[in-house]
């Protein structure tokens, strides 16, 4: 028999704009205990954001983009009678909202010679205009659930 399922433990919220969404996106930016540094960087990309976009407040520019990065279906493997199949299932807000700052994340990450708060900003902004590598992501795990559509029936 398992044990009692661990408790949801909710992030305290960012200390400028008082955001739990943008409090857990600084952890996920975190990299070994620094969180300081990691205010530094999304509190820049923000500010870059907010220079660029003059007539929206950059949370709502931040929280724009991680709902057009935001998935709403995902892919599942199943295993039965020997084979494997991906499942198509739904995707939960909270769920949806880690993956989608995930993705974010890693791919502003991965551009190389800049500082991290011109990369983030860039990342979020290319959310926001819904185009760029993390908004591709999000058709291609789409993309993956319609093709196997036809295994839903395995979905529990």
């Amino acid at each position: 028999m398992r044990r009692r399922r661990a408790e949801k433990r909710e992030p305290l919220p960012d200390p400028k704009y008082n955001s739990m969404v943008l409090g857990k996106f600084m952890n996920m930016v975190m990299v070994q205990g620094k969180k300081s540094i990691a205010e530094k960087i999304v509190y820049g990309a923000l500010d870059v954001i907010k220079e660029r976009v003059k007539d929206k407040d950059p949370l709502d520019v931040f929280m724009q983009a991680l709902e057009n990065v935001r998935p709403l279906l995902e892919v599942k493997s199943r295993r039965i009678g020997g084979a494997t199949y991906q499942v198509p299932n739904d995707v939960k807000l909270e769920r949806g909202q880690f993956m989608a700052m995930r993705w974010v994340r890693d791919f502003a990450r991965q551009q190389k010679g800049r500082a991290m708060k011109m990369k983030l900003a860039d990342e979020l902004m290319n959310a926001y205009k819904r185009e760029g590598p993390s908004i591709k992501k999000r058709e291609d795990t789409h993309r993956m659930a319609e093709a196997n559509k036809a295994f839903a029936h395995y979905k529990w």
